[in-house]
């Protein structure tokens, strides 16, 4: 198998219009549609000047550029300059998907993310990455990225492959045990409710997160 040896960081484009592209990240990087940014990501949703990366002293950080439709590390918005981490993801206004290396990665030009072939996946089946907090439908990621709450719903009723989690857990767990005893039985389900509203945007006519009454709730995700 060949390998692809580097000694810089690496940033390598997943979903998105440059699916498949990769930079060694050698001094700053602009991120944008202008034709003047190192790494151009043709779309509309994407600002002329919206994010950059920089070389600091062996780090990259990724900082937004002011734009209008925001950056996200590993599913969540950026206000300030942020270290990348090797195995980091981040999602230039949720059109295009990267991903990063540090400097001391081998990365397999063969059988590697790109050229594995595809599993079939059903289109109606949830799947979650934990550490990036990204969720898809089959092919399809639900976007905007959930919110931190609805994410650790999903993640423990999906951890628990259909088995029924008590509502005690739900709340402990989604908001820790600290703050669980002034969180009423009324915000477990308005937390529920918009759960199960983003699902539906998606596929309505599939009920996924099904209560059992006296019990809790499980997901439905066997297709």
């Amino acid at each position: 198998m060949t390998e692809y040896f580097s000694e810089f960081p690496i940033i390598i484009a997943q979903a998105g219009p440059l699916e498949g592209q990769r930079w060694n990240v050698l001094n700053e990087m602009k991120i944008g549609r202008d034709p003047d940014c190192e790494i151009v990501i043709p779309d509309r949703q994407v600002s002329r000047f919206h994010a950059k990366l920089t070389l600091n002293n062996k780090e990259i950080l990724l900082e937004d550029l002011g734009s209008k439709n925001g950056t996200y590390l590993n599913g969540l918005i950026i206000k300030d300059q942020s270290r990348l981490q090797d195995g980091d993801t981040f999602q230039i206004a949720l059109v295009q998907h990267f991903f990063f290396l540090s400097s001391d990665a081998t990365m397999p030009l063969e059988h590697d993310l790109f050229m594995e072939p595809k599993p079939i996946i059903h289109p109606n089946k949830i799947r979650l990455d934990f550490k990036s907090r990204r969720v898809w439908m089959g092919d399809q990621e639900i976007l905007p990225p959930l919110s931190v709450p609805q994410f650790r719903l999903l993640n423990l009723i999906h951890e628990q492959q259909g088995k029924v989690v008590s509502r005690s857990d739900l709340i402990s767990i989604i908001w820790g045990d600290e703050k669980a005893v002034g969180i009423s039985e009324q915000a477990l389900d308005a937390l529920v409710r918009r759960l199960r509203e983003r699902l539906a945007q998606y596929n309505p006519d599939h009920e996924y997160i099904v209560t059992v009454r006296g019990h809790g709730i499980r997901l439905d995700n066997e297709f």
